[in-house]
C-alpha cells in the first residue's frame, strides 16, 4: 500500500512511519524539513515532500493519515500562539482535503487526528464521555471542533473518513511522559493539584495500532476515541509512574504554579475528561495495554 502521512516527523508520526516501512509499505511524508533531514530521522526509503502542492494529482494513495499540528503545550497560549495552533491544524487539513478534491483517484481513506480536548475539561468529572458526547467549551474544544470540520469535507467527496480523538500518548521519547520523567526519577514527582482530574491515556503501541486498524478496516468511519479503556485520575497515574521508576511520588505540583507558568494552557494538565473508547471496542479493536501499571512498566523497562 502507499500512504501519505502529514506530521510524519512528529511524536506519533515517527513510529508510525517506521512501522509502515517495516511492514513493506511505501510512505510519502509531508514535512517542512529538508528531504535529507527527513530521511535521516526516518529512513532512506521515505519519499519526503515539502508541500502538498508538490504532489501530482495523478498520484494514488491507499490511505492518507493526517497528524500535522504544532505542540499545544510548547508555548503559552497568547493570541498569536492560538493562531499558530489553529493554522497548523485547520490550515494543513484544509489544504490536504483540497488536494484530495483535485486527485484523479481518491484515496481509500482519510484518517485525521483530533484530540480529547474536543469534550472540554471538567475537574473531577465522573460522567464517562464516548464518541456521542457533545463538544465542550473553551479554546481546546473549539480548536478540535474546527479541525474535525475541516477534515469532514472529504466525506462529501466519497472518501471514507475517520476522526481520531487522541488522549495523552505515553512514550518516553516525547510527549507528557518525557517531560514528567526527570522529576519522577529524582523522587520529586507527584500528582498535579489534588490529583482528582482524569487522564485519558494511550500507550504509543496501541496508538499506532489504532491508526493502522482504521486504515485497514473498510467499514470504519466517523469518530473514534484513541484512549485506553481504563482512564485513571492524575493521583493514580502519579503513583503508577512512581512504581515504574521505583521512586516515591508524593510531592504535589501546585495548580497555581502551573497556571502562573503556562497560563490558559495549564488546564490541559489541571483539568481532565473521563473519555472512553466506545466505538473502537465495538469495532473489535484489541488493546495491548489497558492497565496503566502494565503500560508504564513496558515503556520504562
Amino acid at each position: 500500500m502507499q500512504y501519505l502521512i502529514t506530521g510524519g516527523t512528529g511524536f506519533i508520526g515517527r513510529p508510525l512511519v517506521r512501522r509502515l516501512l517495516d511492514d513493506g509499505h511505501d510512505v510519502v511524508v509531508l514535512s517542512r524539513q529538508s528531504a535529507q533531514d527527513v530521511r535521516s530521522q526516518l529512513s532512506a526509503r521515505v519519499k519526503p515532500v515539502t508541500s502538498l502542492a508538490a504532489i501530482n494529482p495523478s498520484t494514488s494513495f491507499d490511505a492518507v493519515i493526517n497528524l500535522a499540528g504544532e505542540g499545544v503545550l510548547d508555548k503559552r497560549w497568547s493570541p498569536a500562539r492560538k493562531k499558530v495552533l489553529l493554522d497548523s491544524r485547520i490550515g494543513v487539513t484544509s489544504e490536504l482535503v483540497d488536494l484530495i478534491e483535485r486527485m484523479e483517484n481518491k484515496p481509500g481513506c482519510l484518517i485525521s487526528s483530533s484530540a480529547v480536548g474536543f469534550y472540554g475539561f471538567a475537574h473531577g468529572a465522573s460522567e464517562l464521555l464516548d464518541e456521542s458526547s457533545e463538544v465542550g467549551s473553551g479554546f481546546a474544544a473549539t480548536l478540535c471542533n474546527r479541525w474535525e470540520q475541516a477534515a469532514r469535507r472529504a466525506e462529501s467527496m466519497g472518501v471514507r473518513t475517520c476522526l481520531v480523538r487522541i488522549g495523552v500518548v505515553l512514550h518516553p521519547d516525547g510527549g507528557a511522559l518525557q517531560k514528567m520523567l526527570p522529576p519522577f526519577r529524582l523522587g520529586l514527582g507527584g500528582p498535579i493539584g489534588d490529583g482528582q482530574q482524569t487522564m485519558a491515556w494511550i500507550h504509543m503501541e496501541d496508538m499506532i495500532s489504532i491508526l493502522l486498524f482504521l486504515a485497514n478496516h473498510q467499514e470504519a468511519s466517523g469518530v473514534f476515541n484513541a484512549v485506553a479503556p481504563g482512564p485513571v485520575n492524575n493521583k493514580a497515574f502519579a503513583r503508577a509512574l512512581g512504581r515504574a521508576v521505583h521512586r516515591p511520588a508524593l510531592i504535589p505540583v501546585p495548580k497555581c504554579a502551573l497556571e502562573l507558568m503556562l497560563g490558559e494552557s495549564a488546564q490541559l494538565l489541571t483539568e481532565g475528561a473521563p473519555v472512553v473508547p466506545g466505538r473502537l471496542k465495538e469495532a473489535g479493536f484489541s488493546f495491548a495495554y489497558s492497565d496503566i501499571d502494565e503500560a508504564l512498566a513496558s515503556l520504562l523497562a
